[in-house]
């Protein structure tokens, strides 16, 4: 096997214009796209590129979605394009005769604390008292006579790699066109109308508030905008403004009228005076948003439309050119087709289609970047509603839904995103620890301490921005918050980010030294120990409410504890307490098979106490999202076989997130045709409700009686599974293709794709083994690599890479 190992400070590149750009941009000043913009504020004006970031016309269309149709008004969750610049997010609908956008503020949520009990010792979960996740405002641009039936020609794009939506058509022998992208530089939303063929637009432009708030001119009148205030107190506002090079703009009275013009641009902007700082109230006084909306449109306004997009540009290509993925070639029947044609066919025909598999991930990518940069983390929905009564108040679910929403930055080389979610979590740390220690004791509530004792902190199943948590209590919350926490660190092996985190940590382990209660269990040979296990729970979301040592809560306790260990020895603190958790993890009960299903045990009971095929997944913990359990000689060959086997049991169709989950799992169990079934599921188009890809992509749930709901967390687990299936990590250990399908194994390449221990990989396969991997350090140093059953131990320095081939 001939092997190159030489290590040296850039790594070798296959991609040499993609990174030659990302030199460029860090040039421009815009590299540092990632963090930063923390609430709605004012900032200083942005970098602008001194040269085009715009990609050619052939470039962008390899990453580019398109349709024939606007979508429906009725119809925006399923049919509306997403654009967002991290904090504002916005449902394009792109009719020509009447554009509609539906514009989300991650932070304008009603509700607040919500730490009064209910008599059942759980919280509160309305929409008054937990609270939701509302509308900012709804904008529309009306254009008399360009309705959709005079036109010919329409066709809307969806640019994944430059964020910019586009629809264009012809009426009258006029080419009409028009962009639409979330700037994040400059923190506002951009229309541009544009024509070619001696055309022009008169119509109007409306912005409208969704809590019967009343839109005005300004004094100036440059532009129209409405502010006010929500019952818990948070103050928002909205502002648009527009202009054009020709023809007639003026605002009269809320909307602004244009009339022959050539151009026109539209510029919208808006927030809350939302801050994330639990002394402060979780508000900012020094905050007009409405004021702060004017400042900004008009600001924008004063530049053109072309350095706007270059500057939003220069800001996305970035973040979204970090990762690159090729998993073969698709017929030119499918590439014929429209993404929602294309859909339907892959269902249809049953036949891959790499190139659509590939689009999905990076679908997954962009929403990513589209709502994740700054301010607040992504929940149910993201910042995309299209109404103020999202399903589960489009909250943060602890139980699985956050925590897979984040699963994929770190995999997808957006480990910048990720940021949202920790800060989140440190800024609602005081009042979850506050809330924690003043009623999980309640003498009402089931899930109680039976000890008496009570430390550190925990979460409800749904949390808010408000410190609040709803619906019952969920001991293990805090646990599983930590994993994903822990495990970025994994990925970057940033120290800093590890002290920021480990209040977070230390909290959650002293939260369960205090909950944890002894008892005595018998093994095969009869004999007996004492054991400690986790005190009355339910296994989400089914089950009995009141278990004791349920393998759910063993799982994610062991690895917190495992997680604590490891932080304490690197940042060399806490390291009395440190043996102290040692010796509790050893003393930690783990699961057994079950002699009468020979399934992993969910509870401490050879009974099923469940519904078999149940969506959660969570007694499979140990085997995603952690590692405990593995198909190597680590782990016991009944306790494998009891997690395949309680797996299976658990069936091949569920709802989206479920399926991903599923997906992931067998992806780690190396079950690579069972992996790739899973995503396909996923890939099934949505029809009346039903399961699956809704024509946007958007990720559908099927509530019954016809009434799908757009649920985020599939558009980020099952990217997510796509690269397990490539790319398998833990620290020290990197597998490559541990579960690469049939449909991929031709050929292909993924590069960015992150690695546990510290490390990114870019690799190529054919015929279904690794050609070449080049390895580079982000800030580890020793790791194995592993592929079709040759194993290599490298050491970096951190920046440095090394590159393999021979393994085919």
């Amino acid at each position: 096997m001939d092997t190159e190992h030489t290590e040296h400070t850039e790594s070798r590149d296959n991609h040499s214009s993609r990174r030659g750009f990302l030199a460029l941009a860090a040039t421009a000043g815009a590299a540092a796209a990632l963090g930063g913009l923390p609430a709605f504020t004012a900032s200083a004006a942005p970098a602008r590129p001194t040269s085009s970031p715009l990609l050619s016309a052939s470039a962008a269309a390899r990453n580019q979605l398109w349709w024939q149709a606007p979508a429906s008004s009725g119809s925006m969750i399923q049919q509306g394009l997403p654009v967002g610049n991290g904090r504002l997010g916005a449902l394009a609908g792109n009719d020509p005769s009447g554009e509609l956008l539906m514009i989300t503020d991650a932070t304008l949520w009603t509700g607040g604390l919500n730490d009064t009990l209910q008599s059942d010792g759980q919280f509160p979960y309305g929409r008054d008292d937990f609270g939701s996740l509302t509308l900012l405002a709804e904008l529309t641009v009306d254009i008399p006579g360009h309705d959709l039936g005079s036109v010919d020609g329409y066709r809307r794009t969806l640019d994944l790699g430059q964020g910019l939506v586009t629809a264009s058509y012809e009426l009258s022998g006029v080419t009409y066109r028009r962009q639409i992208f979330a700037s994040r530089p400059d923190d506002v939303i951009v229309l541009h109308f544009s024509q070619q063929g001696g055309g022009t637009y008169t119509g109007t432009v409306s912005l409208a508030g969704t809590h019967g708030e009343s839109t005005t001119a300004t004094g100036t009148g440059r532009c129209a905008s409405f502010g006010a205030s929500l019952a818990n107190g948070l103050t928002y506002g909205a502002a648009v403004t527009a202009r054009s090079s020709t023809g007639t703009v003026a605002v009269d009275g809320g909307a602004i009228s244009f009339t022959g013009c050539k151009d026109l641009t539209v510029v919208v902007s808006g927030g809350t005076d939302y801050a994330p700082d639990a002394d402060a109230g979780f508000r900012d006084p020094s905050v007009d948003p409405e004021h702060l909306a004017r400042t900004k449109v008009l600001d924008a306004a004063g530049h053109s439309v072309d350095t706007l997009l270059r500057t939003h540009v220069a800001d996305f290509r970035p973040a979204f050119e970090q990762l690159d993925i090729d998993l073969g070639t698709s017929s030119a029947s499918q590439r014929g087709l429209d993404t929602w044609q294309r859909v339907q066919a892959r269902y249809r025909d049953n036949v891959p289609d790499p190139e659509l598999e590939a689009s999905y991930l990076q679908f997954g990518r962009y929403l990513m970047i589209s709502g994740s940069r700054g301010g607040l983390p992504m929940g149910l929905q993201g910042p995309w509603l299209d109404g103020n009564a999202p399903d589960w108040m489009g909250d943060y679910h602890t139980d699985i839904n956050v925590q897979m929403n984040y699963w994929m930055a770190d995999r997808t080389g957006l480990s910048g995103c990720f940021d949202a979610f920790a800060d989140y979590c440190l800024a609602q740390l005081p009042s979850w620890t506050d809330v924690t220690q003043r009623l999980f004791n309640s003498a009402t509530n089931r899930y109680r301490n039976s000890s008496g004792k009570i430390a550190g902190w925990t979460v409800a199943i749904s949390t808010n921005p408000y410190g609040g948590g709803g619906w019952w209590w969920h001991p293990a919350g805090n646990a599983w918050l930590c994993h994903n926490l822990f495990e970025h660190y994994e990925y970057t092996q940033d120290r800093a980010y590890l002290e920021r985190i480990y209040p977070l940590v230390k909290g959650a382990v002293e939260f369960w030294e205090a909950r944890l209660i002894a008892t005595t269990v018998t093994d095969g040979s009869g004999a007996s120990r004492e054991v400690l296990i986790a005190d009355s729970d339910w296994s989400p979301e089914q089950g009995p409410l009141d278990a004791k040592g349920i393998t759910y809560a063993q799982e994610l306790v062991w690895n917190l504890f495992g997680n604590y260990l490891t932080a304490t020895r690197v940042l060399g603190r806490d390291t009395s307490y440190g043996a102290t958790v040692d010796g509790l993890r050893r003393r930690l009960y783990l699961p057994v098979v079950s002699p009468k299903t020979g399934w992993l045990e969910e509870w401490m009971s050879p009974d099923n106490l469940g519904e078999t095929t149940h969506r959660h997944l969570s007694p499979l913990f140990g085997l995603f999202p952690g590692d405990r359990i593995r198909p190597d000689d680590s782990t016991p060959k009944d306790i494998l076989a009891g997690a395949t086997a309680l797996l299976t049991a658990r069936g091949m169709n569920s709802y989206g997130w479920s399926n991903a989950w599923r997906s992931l799992c067998w992806s780690r169990l190396k079950d690579a045709e069972k992996a790739y079934q899973l995503v396909v599921t996923n890939l099934k188009p949505s029809v009346s409700g039903g399961n699956g890809t809704a024509p946007n992509l958007f990720d559908i749930m099927d509530m019954g009686q016809g009434r799908g709901i757009f649920q985020i967390d599939a558009n980020f687990g099952t990217p997510s599974a796509i690269v397990e299936m490539l790319v398998y990590s833990r620290p020290g250990h990197v597998e490559l293709l541990p579960a690469l399908p049939a449909a991929w194994a031709a050929s292909g390449s993924v590069s960015g794709v992150g690695v546990r221990g510290g490390f990114v990989a870019d690799l190529r396969w054919k015929n279904g083994r690794i050609t070449q991997v080049t390895l580079k350090s982000v800030g580890g140093r020793d790791t194995t690599v592993v592929a079709g059953g040759t194993s290599r131990r490298i050491s970096l320095r951190p920046g440095g890479s090394v590159t393999l081939g021979g393994f085919a």
